[in-house]
Formats: C-alpha cells, structure tokens, sequence
C-alpha cells in the first residue's frame, strides 16, 4: 500500500467516525444528557460542549475563542505539511501513521470550530440543537463549540490527610469528557514518545538506500597433478 494512501485513509476514517459521532450527539441529547456504556457506571456518554481545547480545557472570550480557532487552522497546516514531507522522503509507515492521527484529530475539532455554530441551533439543558435551523445558528463563522461526549469517571474519592497540598480534597479520576478527535491525537502523541527510538530508526532504514557491495570470492579450481613419468 502506498504511503499515502495509508495516510489518507487514516484521515477520513476517523474524521468519519468522529463527526457522525458527533452529529448524532448533538440531534439526539440535549446538554448533559447522556447513558451508561454496556449499563457500567463509570463508562458514560455524557453529552457537552466546550469552547476551547482538548478534553474540555476552555480559553474563554470571543477573542480567545477567535484566537484559538485561528492557531487550530494555522497548526493543522504545518501538522498537514510535516505530513506530506514525510510521505515524500517514504519516512516509516509507524511515523506517518502517528501523524495522520494527530492531523484527523485537529482537524475533526476544527470542524466543530468552524462550522458548528453555524450549521446547528444552540443546544440547551432539555432542548436539543437541530440541524441548518430556519432563523440560523446559535453563532458566527469559526466561533462554534466543540462536541464531547466520551465519560470515564472510573474511581473518585478524597486524598490521603498525609498527603502535602492535596490532603482531604476530593479527586474523581478521570474527569475529563473527550471526543474522537482528541483520542486520535492522544494515540498519535503517545506513540511517537513511546516508540519514538523505533519509529525514527525505522523512517532512516527506509530512506537509505542499500550501500553494502559484496565482493565475491573467486573459486579457484583444484590444479590436477602432474603425473610422474614410470621409471
């Protein structure tokens, strides 16, 4: 398979994924609403939007929301480029792999960004958001919010007196609520820092050409003895 295509079908895949996802979070719960996954409590789908970052980190304001939707569109095109000189220099298939997830993840979020607030109504506590609504949407061109749905709060508790700074506060783990895209460009990141070593090493296997010559070693065939004359 050539690289590319590896890189592109990776892309649409899980943009595919993540925004039918999403689009089928917004036309069907309203804000918190949601179910339990499998029936376990601490695996949910539990329906938010946020109007900054990955897993729910806000940078608020209208300035900070044009801010960020512009860096999201200026980063996504360096990631798309970094991309393409990969595929170009035939870098390894587990480097370009990891990139094609971190690009499809920002971009999926850049989708939410851009085109959200203007292709559905608000989406409200009780009331869910409809799709191309008649009087437009909830706001303008690249101020729409991000989708997030995925809920894990597996164990929540207080932390030991003992302990300094955090001693008898609450934690939940994990708190965060995430997307498609934001576990594309996790999966992305923690396989480069994990298998970096082998990945870069693979990429430079695979742009060098081979070098080693072999020398062949000449045969010699045996010489026959002369035969001594009878005496």
């Amino acid at each position: 398979m050539k690289k590319s295509y590896l890189a592109i079908g990776i892309i649409l895949l899980v943009l595919l994924i993540d925004q039918v996802v999403k689009f089928w979070i917004k036309t069907t719960f309203a804000l918190g609403e949601g179910f339990d996954i499998l029936g376990f409590s601490w695996a949910k789908i539990h329906f938010v939007e946020n109007e900054g970052m990955a897993f729910g980190m806000e940078l608020g304001g209208d300035y900070g929301k044009l801010a960020l939707s512009l860096f999201r569109l200026i980063a996504v095109f360096f990631i798309g480029y970094y991309l393409y000189t990969l595929i170009k220099a035939k870098a390894g298939n587990g480097l370009i792999i990891s990139i094609a997830l971190v690009f499809a993840g920002a971009m999926g979020n850049i989708i939410d960004s851009v085109f959200y607030g203007v292709i559905f109504s608000a989406s409200t506590f009780g009331q869910v958001a409809e799709f191309m609504p008649e009087g437009g949407g909830y706001t303008t061109l690249l101020h729409g919010h991000v989708v997030d749905m995925f809920y894990f709060p597996m164990t929540q508790g207080n932390y030991p007196d003992w302990m300094p700074f955090l001693g008898g506060k609450y934690f939940m783990f994990f708190r965060p609520v995430f997307n498609i895209a934001d576990s594309a460009i996790t999966i992305g990141v923690l396989s480069i820092l994990i298998f970096q070593r082998s990945i870069f090493v693979n990429s430079d296997a695979e742009q060098k050409p081979a070098t080693e010559s072999t020398t062949p070693v000449e045969l010699q065939e045996p010489v026959a003895e002369e035969e001594q004359p009878k005496t």
